[in-house]
């Protein structure tokens, strides 16, 4: 289990530097966005069996929120991402609260609905939102904490490595959210409600709190996400965009973090390559889903261990063949 965590960083920061090499750097930075946006919904998906079709709203309202303070305020870039994350966190308690109480479709349709209300409200309220043009001047100050030398952040490839080191540290966290006692409580829920209620677990206390967490790092990617392109746009927090967030979890696999890291990352990239030759690219990607989800139902990261497990069966059949 070692290995495979250690191959998987060392696979991730070979990515991290290898991206803004074969992508323009604001697709790159994108794509390590959305990476910790997916790795935050696996915690949701993937530890606790609840599929959230709502991640878009805690990714948008952070967003809105962090860039609302970048756009209006001369606050050090530090404190509106982590406000941001706070805000969302705040938001993600008490949907989540309401949620973990039913299960199977009526909880994505309550996390849907509650999706559409935040979206309505980024739509409607334009004075601070920006409504349906979004929420221009998101700035990029070059102070990250106050009394900190400057850096200048307008400089595409400056701002992809802050971003890649917020997003590396955020992603650890998660590892070590995952590895706790309550990623055990989570999993341990979503194999058997019952059987870890009864043995003194308060299950809805621990997924609430998973949905504070993973809105809390929505929520900082969300603001990163208004700062990349100076706007948080309101299709930000449409409900498609919660849709595209699954999909990533679902194609990068759900038992491992390191898998919706793949999934993000391929999306991103069938995005780019699809919207060239469709308009309606959308309808390409959902032929993509329909075949991991009929061949390949955990994901690329399954696909990764039978490769790994024919290979290691490979060499043990060697050696046994040699010793013979």
């Amino acid at each position: 289990m070692l290995d495979n965590r250690l191959i998987g960083l060392v696979l991730a920061l070979a990515g991290v530097i290898v991206a803004p090499l074969l992508l323009p750097v604001a697709n790159a930075t994108e794509l390590l966005i959305f990476a910790l946006v997916a790795a935050s919904a696996n915690l949701l998906i993937g530890w606790s069996g609840l599929y959230s079709f709502g991640q878009a709203a805690l990714f948008g309202i952070g967003g809105y929120a962090g860039g609302y303070l970048l756009a209006n305020t001369d606050l050090a870039l530090l404190l509106p991402v982590v406000f941001g994350g706070l805000v969302a966190a705040v938001f993600a308690v008490a949907m989540g609260a309401m949620c973990v109480r039913r299960v199977g479709i009526y909880f994505i349709m309550l996390t849907f609905a509650f999706n559409q209300l935040v979206y309505y409200i980024a739509y409607s309220w334009r004075d601070v939102t920006g409504g349906e043009d979004g929420l221009f001047g998101i700035e990029r100050p070059g102070a990250l904490l106050p009394g900190l030398p400057e850096i200048d952040l307008n400089v595409p490839i400056n701002f992809y490595i802050l971003v890649a080191v917020i997003v590396g540290l955020c992603f650890l966290a998660l590892l070590r959210v995952v590895d706790s006692p309550l990623g055990q409580i989570l999993l341990a829920a979503k194999d058997n409600p019952r059987r870890a209620g009864s043995v003194g677990y308060d299950i809805h206390a621990a997924q609430t709190l998973a949905f504070a967490i993973s809105g809390f790092f929505s929520g900082i990617a969300g603001v990163l996400y208004g700062m990349v392109y100076w706007i948080m746009p309101i299709d930000a927090v449409h409900w498609l965009t919660s849709g595209y967030i699954v999909f990533m979890v679902l194609v990068g696999g759900t038992s491992s973090m390191f898998g919706p890291l793949i999934g993000a990352t391929i999306f991103i990239l069938l995005q780019d390559f699809f919207s060239t030759l469709w308009a309606r690219w959308p309808l390409l990607f959902g032929a993509v889903i329909i075949a991991v989800v009929m061949f390949l139902r955990g994901g690329v990261i399954e696909l990764v261990s039978h490769v790994r497990g024919f290979a290691a069966r490979r060499r043990a059949m060697r050696g046994e063949a040699g010793n013979a």
